[in-house]
């Protein structure tokens, strides 16, 4: 529907125009499934177009007058581009009245229905280049990494090697980047992106074993693992803090930790990772996983993310693999809380440095 949409909505004018049965009553009805229009909520006959709360199709008003028969909206906040004073098709870009955005006015990006653009609007590769599909040919899908569809098997036709497909909705490219030049170790290489209209394609190195989440299906850890994955980990993000510019991954959980057969630990996912910037008073976007994020992470602290983001996710990461749950239902008990109490202190400040939690954890 047009109120959930964010990419290049075009619609010929003349394909589902409102039409009404009964003057008299002024009542419209939905020309694709016959509801009746006037009598939904919010429904205003003066308005350029409306979505019918019924199949939600979008029906555009038949008096709107155009150059050429089809309705702009905007990429960004999905205001009709139309119906604002000086608009002109003419112009090739437009920048939105109501949000400032500028759209391109691309006659290629027009589509026929509603149906026409769900389905290309779907379409992952949309917008990629003729040889970036023939490269991602070359990657033969496998399955779903348990039922994700966003995250596929694949093996490459003429390697026979196997990596993990994944398609990105959110994402910070150079991040990709920088790890696909200079790969960290004990996370997964980047072997290959590709970018589509809003779309990351990332393949990437499969890394075999359990994550710590499946792990925890079977109940909490024994001390002396927790305690070694948790160290483990602060090495990996030591590695990302002391960058020449820092990368925050921002997502410590467990599903994110990966243990091989032969006992090593993997950190995965870097899709809300993000460089910290020690000028930032607060991260533009907050993202994470609930329980996980720390108090600045998600608008609540006094601060942007940081490396001790990273760590407050740690602390509540090393807690839920000792007790199989958080700190607020259930603490770890013994010198360990003490610990664990400093990586989630409200105040980042306060918090260990992974250098830190590292050493007061090998004490122990």
């Amino acid at each position: 529907m047009l109120n959930r949409i964010a990419k290049h909505f075009i619609k010929i004018i003349n394909d589902h125009p409102r039409k009404s049965y009964d003057p008299a009553l002024n009542f419209e009805f939905c020309p694709r499934c016959e509801a009746n229009l006037t009598l939904q909520k919010g429904f205003d006959s003066s308005l350029p177009y409306w979505e019918c709360l019924g199949c939600g199709e979008m029906l555009i008003n038949p008096e709107l007058q155009t150059d050429s028969g089809i309705v702009w909206i905007c990429d960004q906040c999905q205001a009709m581009l139309n119906i604002q004073p000086g608009f002109s098709e003419a112009f090739g870009r437009w920048r939105c009245a109501e949000c400032g955005h500028e759209n391109a006015i691309n006659p290629k990006e027009v589509f026929a229905s509603n149906d026409e653009y769900q389905s290309e609007a779907s379409n992952p590769y949309h917008g990629l280049s003729d040889e970036d599909l023939l490269r991602l040919s070359a990657y033969e899908e496998e399955g779903y990494l348990h039922n994700h569809d966003n995250i596929i098997f694949v093996k490459h036709r003429e390697t026979g090697e196997t990596h993990i497909k994944k398609h990105l909705s959110t994402y910070d490219k150079s991040i990709y980047e920088y790890l696909m030049t200079h790969p960290i170790e004990h996370m997964p290489k980047i072997v290959e992106l590709f970018e589509a209209a809003d779309t990351l394609i990332v393949i990437e190195e499969l890394i075999s074993g359990d994550t710590v989440e499946d792990l925890l299906s079977e109940g909490p850890l024994k001390p002396q693992q927790a305690i070694g994955i948790i160290i483990d980990l602060t090495k990996i993000l030591e590695e990302l803090h002391h960058l020449e510019k820092p990368i925050i991954h921002r997502d410590v959980k467990p599903s994110n930790v990966k243990i091989t057969p032969d006992g090593e630990v993997w950190l995965l996912d870097m899709n809300v990772a993000k460089w910290h910037d020690p000028n930032e008073t607060d991260d533009t976007k907050h993202m994470g996983t609930w329980n996980y994020a720390a108090p600045e992470q998600v608008g609540y602290g006094l601060t942007a993310s940081s490396p001790k983001t990273d760590v407050y996710a740690l602390g509540m990461l090393l807690n839920v693999m000792l007790t199989g749950e958080f700190p607020k239902d259930r603490k770890a008990k013994g010198l360990i809380w003490n610990i664990i109490e400093r990586c989630i202190s409200l105040d980042a400040d306060a918090r260990f440095t992974t250098a830190e939690l590292r050493e007061a954890l090998e004490q122990l």
